[in-house]
């Protein structure tokens, strides 16, 4: 009988550094030489993604025609093509607890999105319910730095109230308890500093003389690393030097954007409008959203949190989308009143953020995981609270699965509901990852009635 020796590290394995603590990817050298029997191959955590967009889709340009398997690609969803066999296109759920109770003002955007996670009716003077990813982070939490990460990508600054109904509503998606609304960080450089620093100092002085040094984490970790790398095999050392490459080119991208920001230069050939916005956010939306995204690989790969829940714009969003030729806001485009032109710029918006989607789901498959990608143990939703914008119909909501779910997800499908709660798909996620749904349930305003069937069907 052959005997195998293999170094084997921990698990939670860090490299500190001056106001740096680096988080490693799982390695195969964390992977004991041998399993116990039963045991199976490294997998990796389950990590859960919800993704967020704005003032519902253009539907007709959204929903397949064919149900079940070997669906249609509709040309919203064209860039997810190569995704198919991980996706499931979700029809027919709404949000019933969006529905307006008596005469209540105003809320046609606040009470969707305050329902899209928690299935709570929301209470104009503030009280919904515990979001499904907050009820996912209270378990995952317990074995990671972060129990959760909330990022966006408009400032909360720009959101006034709807109706009867605070501006918070419509800020996030996620609450921790049902007063209790988490917000979206919005700066690259705050989450990247939450991620891998841990300085002492919250002087701004301190970190702009870091800034200015312009010297990467990795610089004072690397010594710890070149040990590292001269311990591993061979696959080890492929898999540290693309993460730590990853690493240094979301770090460069966030200097650039805080240079670019601390000057007012633009490119010049982008004519954008004069906002003011925080240091280290890029002036594009495409690159604040792909540096968000690349954030977000980041810490699903360094197992920093399993849980993120990403805003790609807040509801009622007015953003204009210059990048693709659209001068005018996205809120007023949605009332396009049923004219043709102006269709065909909301469709323009929709195709653009799932190129965007795209680009976070092909980093998530091209990053290793265990014995498979990050997109294979991951369950990642994209959606929006509406479907229509022009109406703020709330039925039939824009909602897709994707991910191995680490084996617990079959993709591939089409699946048609009868107006079952959207809240039932979240009851289905919390089941197969084992949480508690009490607390989910035990509201007298929650819509759920029980758990979506989306495996069998």
């Amino acid at each position: 009988m052959s005997m195998v020796f293999k170094k084997v590290i921990p698990r939670r394995m860090f490299l500190q550094g001056i106001g740096t603590t680096l988080a490693l990817p799982l390695l195969d050298s964390m992977v004991p030489a041998f399993a116990a029997a039963g045991d199976t191959p490294a997998k990796g955590a389950t990590r859960v993604s919800y993704v967020f967009v704005p003032n519902g889709r253009i539907m007709k340009k959204w929903t397949p025609t064919a149900v079940g398997a070997n669906f249609d690609i509709t040309p919203s969803l064209q860039p997810l093509a190569s995704f198919q066999d991980q996706m499931l296109v979700l029809t027919g759920l709404n949000i019933k607890a969006a529905d307006a109770i008596g005469n209540e003002p105003g809320g046609v955007h606040a009470r969707p999105v305050a329902c899209w996670l928690t299935g709570v009716h929301p209470k104009p003077g503030g009280a919904v319910g515990v979001s499904a990813d907050q009820l996912i982070a209270r378990e995952f939490g317990k074995e990671t730095q972060l129990a959760s990460l909330e990022v966006g990508l408009d400032s909360p600054e720009t959101a006034g109230n709807d109706g009867s109904y605070s501006s918070y509503y419509m800020n996030t998606v996620a609450w921790r308890s049902g007063t209790n609304p988490l917000p979206m960080e919005i700066n690259p450089r705050n989450v990247f500093e939450r991620l891998f620093g841990d300085s002492d100092s919250a002087d701004p002085a301190v970190r702009a003389r870091r800034i200015q040094r312009d010297r990467s984490i990795l610089d004072s970790v690397s010594d710890g690393v070149s040990r590292m790398l001269g311990g591993v095999g061979p696959g080890d050392r492929a898999k540290l030097s693309e993460y730590l490459d990853a690493l240094r080119d979301v770090e460069r991208r966030i200097q650039v954007a805080e240079r670019t920001a601390s000057t007012a230069e633009e490119p010049a050939s982008q004519e954008l409008p004069v906002v003011e916005r925080p240091a280290g956010v890029p002036s594009l939306y495409s690159e604040h959203a792909k540096l968000m995204f690349d954030l977000q690989v980041l810490a699903l790969q360094t197992d920093m949190t399993r849980v993120i829940t990403f805003m790609m714009g807040r509801e009622q969003n007015d953003r204009p989308f210059r990048e693709v030729g659209i001068g005018d806001g996205h809120h007023a485009l949605s009332h396009h009143k049923e004219v043709a032109e102006t269709i065909a710029l909301v469709e323009k918006i929709d195709l653009f953020q799932s190129q965007l989607f795209a680009y976070y789901l092909e980093r998530l498959r091209s990053t290793k995981d265990g014995d498979g990608s990050l997109l294979d143990h991951s369950i990642v939703m994209f959606g929006s609270s509406l479907s229509d914008g022009n109406f703020h119909i709330h039925n039939n909501v824009p909602t897709l699965v994707l991910g191995g779910g680490n084996g617990r997800l079959k993709g591939g499908r089409h699946l048609r509901f009868e107006g079952d709660p959207l809240s039932n798909l979240h009851l289905a996620v919390l089941e197969m990852l084992n949480i508690p749904v009490e607390d989910y349930l035990d509201n007298k305003y929650s819509d759920a009635t029980g758990k979506l069937d989306i495996l069998s069907i």
